[in-house]
């Protein structure tokens, strides 16, 4: 898998009155981690947005396995795992400071026409950066394993 690494400090504020992070929170996290991705892969979703063109998140899912306190430090690791030009998800581990795997989560996104809400395709709106995913997810499927 093509991945990115994103070190977050556990806020005090994230947490809970039991000292345990939030739950709301791990979500905020992937959004952080899904966008220092596609920040470390070469775009931004700043630019996306100027072309008028948003990419909401239509599904989310979370796996709690361990909970995580103030002030820990964590790793989110985050890759691609379905790319099509419509829609991307984007998985997500959140490793302690042991670099155990804590949570597990993904999120999908498609791209939409800003205003009306029409689906929009990447390869056509956005060619060098469906060119870039493409490679990403062939690289995947031949078993490479690397960081960007």
């Amino acid at each position: 898998m093509i991945y990115s690494e994103t070190p977050i400090d556990v806020r005090y504020a994230e947490t809970d009155k039991m000292g345990v992070v939030y739950h709301a929170n791990y979500a905020i996290w992937f959004e952080v981690a899904r966008t220092d991705y596609i920040y470390k892969a070469g775009f931004s979703y700043a630019d996306m947005e100027k072309a008028g063109i948003i990419s909401p998140v239509v599904d989310l899912n979370i796996k709690y396995k361990q909970s995580i306190t103030y002030p820990e430090k964590v790793i989110i690791k985050t890759w691609i795992s379905h790319y099509s030009p419509i829609r991307s998800i984007y998985s997500y581990e959140i490793l302690n400071e042991n670099r155990e795997v804590v949570s597990t989560g993904s999120t999908t996104h498609v791209c939409l026409k800003k205003g009306s809400n029409r689906p929009i395709r990447l390869d056509k709106s956005f060619p060098e950066w469906h060119e870039a995913y493409m490679k990403i997810h062939e690289e995947t499927e031949k078993g490479i394993d690397r960081k960007l």
